[in-house]
């Protein structure tokens, strides 16, 4: 499949870069202009997405409308810094972006992005000055934090009027953070203008690869949200990520509303083993050991990961502002000692939990947790008869399993978003005789079947596997084939929905010679900050082709759903391919020829009768309940901080008191000591759905035994 798509792109004609630009950018030392070199790989990866990608999208004015508004959004996404006169301005090139950078013409997106750098600078000019300005405490005013719902803003005057109350909700902040009765108000005004000058400072230390990583990523985005370009210095990054060796704290870092936002948890890593960070926390200051703290907030994303990242052995502290909860919360502090993380030394791991029986009988279920689908490919190409897989792990797992004589065995796959296809069929073949258990359709439609080709089956007893939103790619494969089947039963909350296939290649073999002469005669042979070992003109990750279940169905865009659900706070809309505009539709496709294993339709209604009559007496039930729609509460207004003294100290100190309240509910359902005034916040790490999807399976044990 791979191959036949480097053949296709080896007819990938270019054209010279020599049209009039639909903007003369100025020719100011700030200014920041397209490279030759962004020129050709722009219209190039236009190319590449029009002509050789799954999706096949030409550019066009419907096109080039998805594209402004995803720039724009990247840029100012919690309409912080433009005007409405500033849209109406960029406006002229919401119809014609796309067909100007399938030309190599990028001067209008380049305009877009001056626009926002000079915006920005006077922002934080303003705001600086702000920090010395007399604030009136007492005074009652609101101050939006995140203005994504809201109108951009009307005026000039009315940008200024909200840089000037966030710079009083700062000090405000900052001021309740000091002890009764001592006035540090000069110290608060010093962090402030350091945090705010380093903002300032890092945005006007922005090149025009920064520029250019911005525009291609709302080019690529309007097209397919797996398909990605990166220039050199991001490609070298995300392939050393994919190296699985990490060093730091084990968590993959996001840029959101001028936050470091949490939005992958590394299994094994320093944050994953201390379970107190979670997917949507902001880190909002760094700390070296016992040092000060150092404030992030507004800090480019590499400058804030390069704090946070680290040698082994040593420590950080980061505090936190939880999700859902507004910027004026008590943040959190959170103690790691830094890891190396070796990732393709992630093991599944098992423990044995046991269930009591309404008959009084002890239940023994085997629990696999599986952080992702791994495999030492070069191991596996060398022949070592030794290498680590997936498969091998869970199989030596379930041989220990069956010497332990347990009732059942649970497949615990969620937050794992996928890896190795063929460590998915592999691993399917252990629940299974031989049988087919994906079908991959390609960009000529074509269709092949990948099946199981091993007759052993490692466990034959009850099974299932839990899933949830974060349950992506391969995880969707094994438990859509596991449910397709009739070979277990699937819990959880619905998956992720990502049924695409992506493809990393260097972006040098598109280029042509002709063009690589052109780049190399307008300048340096590589931009100046191309780290040592990058592609030098980076690399795209493209879409190639699309999963199939066995039954025909796509996992793409809909995902798997369980045939117990739990609820989320984790919708659809918000989480998941489906919250994706650009993102590849659900279809089907004709089923494959296998045979299902049982008909487990009466079992299920029988499992969903006994967990629904469980769930109307569990206060545990109630209270996730009561969680979610507090967090949904929390997504879904636009929270007003009062910048009065007194309210927001009563505010937070309300707040401080509903957490501490809450958890001691849950402490108390528990039977565990609660948390008292005074004493540090006690780590829960109950696990609901686990215990109840153990239920769920000692009932799915007597079932079978009965029938």
């Amino acid at each position: 499949m791979f191959k036949n798509l480097f053949v296709l792109l080896a007819f990938v004609t270019v054209l010279a870069c020599g049209s009039k630009p639909r903007v003369l950018l100025d020719e100011d030392t700030t200014t920041l202009k397209p490279s030759k070199q962004h020129e050709v790989i722009a219209k190039d990866v236009v190319s590449i997405l029009q002509n050789y990608s799954y999706k096949k999208v030409a550019p066009s004015d419907s096109i080039s409308q998805i594209v402004f508004d995803n720039l724009i959004k990247s840029l100012d996404e919690g309409k912080y810094y433009f005007t409405q006169a500033d849209i109406d301005d960029m406006s002229q090139f919401r119809n014609n972006i796309s067909q100007d950078m399938a030309k190599g013409d990028l001067s209008s997106a380049f305009y877009i992005f001056n626009k926002f750098n000079q915006r920005a600078i006077e922002c934080l000019e303003y705001a600086l000055k702000q920090i010395d300005a007399a604030h009136d405490f007492s005074k009652e005013e609101k101050y939006v934090s995140f203005r994504d719902k809201l109108d951009w803003f009307k005026s000039d005057q009315e940008l200024k009027d909200h840089w000037r109350k966030r710079i009083k909700f700062d000090l405000l902040s900052l001021k309740l953070t000091s002890a009764e009765g001592k006035d540090e108000s000069a110290k608060h005004k010093e962090t402030l203008k350091k945090r705010y000058s380093n903002l300032l400072s890092q945005v006007k230390k922005t090149n025009s690869n920064d520029a250019f990583q911005y525009i291609m990523a709302a080019y690529t985005d309007a097209i397919d949200p797996h398909t990605t370009y990166y220039n050199p210095a991001f490609a070298q990054r995300f392939n050393e990520d994919m190296s699985n060796t990490l060093e730091g704290i084990g968590a993959r870092l996001q840029l959101e509303n001028d936050m470091v936002t949490i939005k992958e948890i590394i299994a094994g890593g320093p944050a994953y083993k201390d379970k107190t960070l979670k997917i949507d926390d902001r880190i909002i200051a760094v700390a070296q050991g016992d040092g000060e703290f150092e404030d992030i907030i507004g800090w480019r994303l590499d400058a804030a990961v390069a704090k946070i990242k680290g040698p082994k052995g040593t420590v950080v502290r980061l505090k936190i502002l939880p999700a859902g909860q507004d910027i004026s919360a008590q943040p959190v502090i959170v103690k790691l000692t830094r890891e190396k993380i070796i990732i393709e030394e992630e093991s599944a791991k098992k423990t044995i939990k046991t269930v009591k029986g309404d008959d009084g009988k002890t239940y023994r279920i085997g629990v696999i947790t599986l952080p992702k689908f791994y495999i030492d490919f070069e191991g596996y190409r060398r022949g070592d008869p030794n290498y680590k897989s997936t498969t091998r792990d869970v199989s030596r797992i379930l041989d220990t399993l069956n010497q332990e004589k347990v009732d059942a065995v649970v497949l615990d796959l969620r937050n794992n978003g996928g890896g190795s296809l063929q460590e998915a069929i592999e691993l399917t073949g252990l629940f299974i005789e031989k049988g087919p258990v994906v079908q991959v359709r390609g960009v000529r439609n074509d269709v092949e079947v990948h099946e199981d080709r091993d007759n052993s089956v490692k466990w034959s007893g009850p099974f299932a596997v839990l899933i949830n939103r974060f349950s992506a790619s391969a995880s969707e494969i094994f438990a859509g084939a596991i449910q397709d089947y009739g070979r277990g039963i699937i819990l959880g909350s619905p998956s992720y929905g990502k049924g695409t296939v992506q493809s990393a290649v260097d972006m040098g073999r598109f280029i042509s010679p002709t063009d690589k002469l052109k780049i190399r005669a307008a300048g340096a042979t590589k931009d100046q900050d191309t780290p040592v070992g990058a592609p030098e003109f980076g690399q795209i990750n493209v879409t190639i082709a699309k999963f199939y279940r066995i039954n025909g169905s796509s996992t793409q865009h809909k995902g798997v759903h369980p045939d117990i659900e739990f609820p989320t706070q984790f919708t659809a809309d918000k989480y998941g391919e489906s919250s994706e505009p650009a993102a590849l539709p659900w279809d089907q496709i004709k089923s494959t020829n296998y045979s299902k294993i049982a008909d487990l339709t009466s079992i299920k209604n029988k499992l969903k009768e006994l967990h629904d009559a469980r769930m109307k007496n569990s206060d545990e039930y109630k209270f996730l309940l009561e969680d979610i729609a507090e967090f949904q509460k929390m997504q879904n207004e636009v929270t007003e901080i009062s910048l009065s003294e007194a309210q927001l100290k009563k505010e937070r100190e309300d707040n401080k008191t509903k957490n501490r309240n809450r958890i001691n509910r849950l402490l108390e359902l528990h039977n565990m000591p609660l948390w008292k005034e005074g004493e540090p916040q006690p780590k829960v790490e109950f696990d609901f759905i686990l215990d109840e999807s153990l239920n769920i399976v000692k009932d799915f044990v007597n079932l079978l035994a009965k029938k």
